[in-house]
């Protein structure tokens, strides 16, 4: 029970003062105050990210948990609701961060047990490209000593609380962000003749890009493509000069990732020509597949179902989310699983992102059990 309290009064500060992406500077003296109580050392990282360490020596395991919030005005009415206007924690990602203290404070009382190192990685940047992840490994924080081993976890409201998914491989898709831009002198609209459209190209292209998921693509790979935006015109009697569009590319195929963008640049600029207008696309590189390795993903299994119970260990199903952890999978072996947040006596809660998304409290000594007790297995596992 006093556990529960201490990571119940964290996470409702953290969700009372929300941040945006690398501008988490509340957070961040919040979560060093809490280490420096727990007489746990830390230094910090990509300025508002946070290294703890509990043992030390070799193995190292390291344990991540994001801390950036969304631009999303809350509508939960909770007592504890974000006094940020504009921003909320509609991801979770105060929920992470309280479940990693509580997992330092449980790894701190039996660190004269531990023969090695655990890291406890708070990162800023989740949400915004290029993410924290990427700068965090860039500055080399993570390379002394560097982890044999790499857990985070991910609350999901599709999972009742005291349920986990996971599975080993890919599990969460490359993506990339579109933003095209077609341009024209523009004029009357009674006169299109004497100008080029970038309406109506805009339009070909929306359907256009489709077929490159309908024809272009191998059925069986996964892939999907949406155009999540368009902006343009200020008139009924007026072709505009401008039209912008925005939109994502998500795939676990890295050598077609690369085909497909080549072929949206084609055909931007062939589609474009017909109507006579200029057009450009910039992709924005988003992050890579997240990929679950194996013994650490049976590892994973392992632990969750002397915890819960073998029958709330599910299967996870791959999906077009982007995680910057992902980036932590690429260099270590690692594992990440959801966590059910969704309270046991509701058939569904509003989704992640929405701004009434509000997880139940008592996912938070699950969470935190399972990170601390992941690593404790993982560095014992290492010295067998």
């Amino acid at each position: 029970m006093e556990l529960f309290a201490e990571l119940q009064r964290h996470r409702r500060w953290l969700h009372q003062h929300p941040e945006p992406s690398f501008r988490e500077q509340q957070t961040a003296a919040y979560i060093r105050q809490v280490l420096q109580a727990l007489a746990v050392p830390y230094r910090t990282a990509v300025e508002t990210g946070t290294i703890g360490w509990i043992g030390h020596g070799e193995p190292c395991v390291a344990l991540r948990a994001d801390i950036d919030a969304l631009p999303v005005e809350e509508r939960t009415g909770l007592p504890f609701a974000s006094q940020h206007a504009g921003f909320m924690h509609a991801c979770g990602h105060d929920m992470h961060a309280a479940m990693l203290l509580g997992a330092a404070a449980l790894l701190k009382e039996c660190e004269p047990e531990l023969e090695g190192t655990v890291l406890v990685v708070f990162q800023p940047g989740e949400e915004q490209l290029p993410g924290g992840a990427s700068l965090l490994l860039a500055e080399g924080a993570l390379q002394e000593p560097a982890p044999i081993m790499m857990f985070a976890q991910h609350v999901y409201p599709e999972l009742p609380v005291g349920q986990v998914a996971i599975t080993a491989g890919p599990v969460f898709a490359a993506t990339d962000e579109l933003y095209w831009t077609l341009q024209a002198s523009g004029g009357h609209a009674a006169q299109p003749n004497r100008t080029g459209d970038p309406i109506v190209a805009a339009a070909e292209l929306i359907l256009h890009v489709q077929t490159l998921i309908s024809r272009r693509r191998e059925p069986l790979t996964p892939a999907v493509l949406s155009v999540t935006a368009i902006h343009g015109g200020t008139a009924p009697n007026v072709i505009p000069s401008e039209v912008r569009l925005q939109g994502t590319l998500r795939c676990f195929d890295l050598g077609w990732r690369q085909q497909a963008l080549e072929s949206l640049r084609r055909s931007t600029l062939a589609i474009a020509a017909v109507h006579g207008v200029e057009a450009t696309l910039e992709v924005r590189s988003g992050y890579p597949p997240l990929l679950n390795d194996k013994q650490a993903t049976d590892l994973v299994e392992q632990v969750a179902a002397a915890l819960l119970g073998e029958a709330n260990v599910l299967p996870l199903q791959p999906m077009m989310w982007a995680e910057d952890f992902a980036y932590y999978s690429q260099r270590f072996p690692s594992a990440f699983w959801l966590l059910g947040v969704r309270p046991p006596d509701r058939e569904a809660m509003a989704g992640l992102h929405h701004p009434s998304f509000a997880p139940s409290e008592e996912a938070l000594p699950i969470g935190a059990a399972l990170m601390a007790a992941a690593a404790w297995r993982a560095v014992k596992m290492a010295q067998v």
